[in-house]
């Protein structure tokens, strides 16, 4: 095993603990663990499975990689970079929301807000299905399950040091299991059986460099995936930063208690996904 450590830079502001507060409820069971200032989670890389530690400061992020083989270190920092949205223009974007009276103060509160991204699109796929219709604990519940029966068990110091265990399952794992194995509704394991058998025959390209129009259609046109899961990948997994999730339930609630129309939100174009947060937050 290699082990590398690397600063990556951050643009301040940089809301780290925000990041961390997303990510800490959701973090899967064996896969990810997340301390008062560190995340750190188990990859599954080209050359091998591999162990990421971020420690997050105000003004960097300390990375630190356990690999199975040192040419796996470029894409791993581009993943963490990526699930910490570190190549976000803050400045801009506190400024544009700003413009509104009611995300001003909520900007001010909460500067460089942070949109939560992630390592693997197949994974935010199978996270957003399991995610429908039930509790963050009760989904961290059957992701974990799923790590443990179709991940690939790990043995590496570092992740011993976190407590981890697993890789998240691959797409091919995936779409050999029946959904009597899932314990969930039969419609929601057959779409996580459909998107994986898409993703594992090359149908449908959920990587980090898809197209994210034709990745959304690709979604919506399997069962069970409706607008809420398609533009929740498309937000997370594809680092798009104008997505408005209207069908979210609490942001409907809070979009209502505010008087808040679809001509108010357009005004946060480009931007609306990080408005989204700033709403989330609130509610």
């Amino acid at each position: 095993m290699e082990a590398v450590e690397v600063e990556l830079e951050v643009r301040p502001p940089f809301d780290g603990d925000g990041l961390l507060a997303w990510l800490r409820p959701r973090a899967i069971e064996g896969v990810e663990a997340v301390g008062d200032r560190t995340y750190a989670r188990v990859l599954a890389l080209p050359h091998g499975p591999a162990v990421m530690e971020l420690t997050l400061h105000a003004d960097r992020v300390a990375a630190r990689y356990e690999l199975t083989d040192p040419g796996d270190v470029d894409l791993a920092v581009r993943l963490s970079r990526r699930l910490l949205d570190l190549d976000a223009d803050p400045e801009a974007i506190d400024a544009a929301l700003s413009a509104d009276p009611l995300l001003a103060h909520l900007v001010d509160k909460v500067p460089g807000i942070r949109l939560p991204g992630q390592v693997d699109g197949f994974e935010v796929a199978v996270r957003a299905i399991v995610g429908q219709q039930v509790s963050v604990a009760g989904a961290r519940t059957i992701l974990g399950r799923i790590a443990r029966s179709r991940g690939i068990e790990v043995d590496l110091p570092l992740a011993r040091a976190h407590g981890l265990t697993h890789a998240f399952a691959t797409a091919e794992s995936l779409a050999e299991a029946v959904p009597e194995e899932f314990a969930m509704p039969r419609g929601r394991a057959g779409a996580i059986l459909s998107v994986a058998h898409a993703v594992a025959t090359g149908d449908l390209d959920l990587g980090p460099d898809a197209d994210r129009a034709a990745a959304r259609h690709g979604l919506l046109a399997i069962r069970g995936i409706g607008p809420w899961t398609a533009d929740y990948f498309t937000m997370r997994a594809l680092g798009h930063p104008d997505v408005l999730l209207d069908t979210d339930l609490v942001l409907r609630r809070v979009l209502a208690r505010e008087g808040l129309d679809r001509t108010r939100t357009d005004r946060w174009r480009p931007w609306r996904s990080y408005a989204s947060l700033h709403l989330w937050r609130i509610a």
